[in-house]
């Protein structure tokens, strides 16, 4: 399917954006293939880790025989034959405050799917430094939330409250997929609408319910 075909089929097209999705694990896969079926012209998958066999319940993109492969450049042959109009860009690197970040910043929106706190500061800082939106997302069994941040109209995640908790005791496979899902769909309707609106909503999903909260400046 080309990005006309898309467009004709969804009736928008994302040809003309690029994203970057940090952090490929349960939220990430979600977010990655929800993009790339939207149609998204350019796509930065970032990632250090390897598969492993603990993964396979909920990071639906791997099999049993990518145990040991580094997830970005799995994920991107998996998604460059998926939707082969969209530029992938594989980045095998751990996200720190070093140079390596810089290539993000010709990016529409950043879409932080980290477990860790460190990663998820350093993100939310580059973005607001480079007035970058970010759509963060973090699950814990089946609890999760989703939130997008928009520089100079919202609070910040950390501010929001939505940084303080660490690694996730339980990873439920359909939490990440409602999470995952969402944050691909908050991130499809700003990049569509710009509509600032959007920001500051937290989706709280806890116990198979759902509610949203919006905060103000």
């Amino acid at each position: 399917m080309t990005a006309n075909d898309k467009k004709l089929t969804q009736g928008f097209s994302l040809k003309g954006k690029s994203c970057a999705v940090i952090g490929l694990g349960g939220l990430g896969t979600n977010v990655a293939v929800h993009m790339a079926g939207a149609g998204i012209g350019k796509m930065y998958l970032c990632d250090f880790d390897t598969v492993s066999k603990s993964n396979l319940n909920r990071q639906f993109m791997y099999t049993a025989d990518d145990i040991g492969k580094r997830k970005c450049e799995v994920l991107y042959k998996r998604l460059s034959a998926y939707s082969p109009e969209c530029e992938i860009i594989s980045v095998n690197e751990k996200i720190t405050d070093g140079s390596h970040i810089e290539k993000l910043k010709d990016c529409d929106i950043i879409f932080s799917c980290v477990d860790n706190n460190e990663a998820r500061i350093i993100l939310e800082n580059f973005c607001r430094e480079n007035n970058i939106p970010l759509v963060h997302g973090g699950i814990d069994g089946f609890y999760g939330v989703a939130y997008l941040y928009v520089p100079s109209h919202s609070l910040t995640p950390s501010e929001a409250g939505l940084c303080e908790g660490s690694k996730a005791k339980y990873n439920i496979s359909a939490t990440a997929g409602v999470i995952g899902s969402y944050q691909a769909s908050l991130g499809i309707q700003y990049l569509l609408t710009n509509d600032n609106s959007l920001s500051g909503r937290i989706l709280v999903f806890d116990d198979n319910k759902t509610d949203t909260l919006q905060l103000r400046i």
